[in-house]
């Protein structure tokens, strides 16, 4: 089981019932990051030339079919940041950066091999964001990034693929601080149930031996 699986306490997270201040205990101090802003921004990018690396299985054989291009979990990168407090907008800044996002390119070789190559697409942001006022521990800009890539086609001279991209990018201003938060007390943590395909579902519900009586064969 889990916290939403047949798992019932008060001491789990969940949707609130009843009066939210029951089972309130204290005030904890937590180490966490406090998010100041936050926008993002989706947009469909057309001809993108990707150059892929890191070939697997290794020097596939031209030219290649392009099957489709997804962000991994390998992290987003961010170059060129620039943070313009603006005089007229107190607490407002221009933020500039180049949003690096890793990608998964799949595709088939010459000789039908399917393959997979990593590439990466740069975005070039520039938006407005509340940016907190200066102080000892400094704020930065983060970023997350997903893409997604479902047309694309092979550059035989250069060893590329143009694709079009579909993409999202939240621009955060964050500090890591220590906040005063009130708490419940500590989390109840269920059993973790194992997970199974049941397939001796049906089987295992069997009688041991037969049932039944003795046939009265002539």
């Amino acid at each position: 089981m889990s916290f939403f699986s047949n798992f019932q306490s008060d001491k789990c997270p969940g949707t609130i019932s009843g009066n939210p201040l029951n089972g309130m205990c204290e005030k904890v101090c937590i180490q966490a990051q406090k998010i100041f802003d936050a926008g993002i921004k989706q947009v469909q990018i057309e001809n993108y030339t990707l150059t892929v690396t890191s070939f697997t299985p290794a020097n596939p054989t031209y030219p290649l079919t392009f099957i489709s291009a997804r962000s991994t979990d390998a992290g987003v990168t961010l170059t060129n940041v620039s943070v313009d407090r603006l005089a007229d907008k107190q607490g407002c800044a221009r933020v500039q950066a180049t949003v690096n996002i890793p990608v998964e390119v799949i595709y088939t070789d010459a000789n039908g091999v399917e393959g997979v190559g990593t590439a990466s697409i740069a975005i070039t942001e520039d938006v407005l964001l509340y940016v907190p006022a200066p102080s000892i521990m400094p704020f930065r800009v983060e970023a997350q990034g997903s893409v997604v890539c479902a047309e694309g086609t092979f550059n035989a001279e250069g060893g590329t693929f143009t694709v079009n991209a579909c993409t999202t990018v939240i621009l955060k201003i964050a500090i890591d601080v220590e906040l005063l938060i009130p708490s419940y007390g500590y989390c109840a943590i269920p059993p973790a149930q194992d997970y199974s395909k049941e397939v001796c579902a049906g089987f295992f519900e069997l009688p041991l031996y037969p049932q039944g009586k003795n046939c009265n064969c002539k």
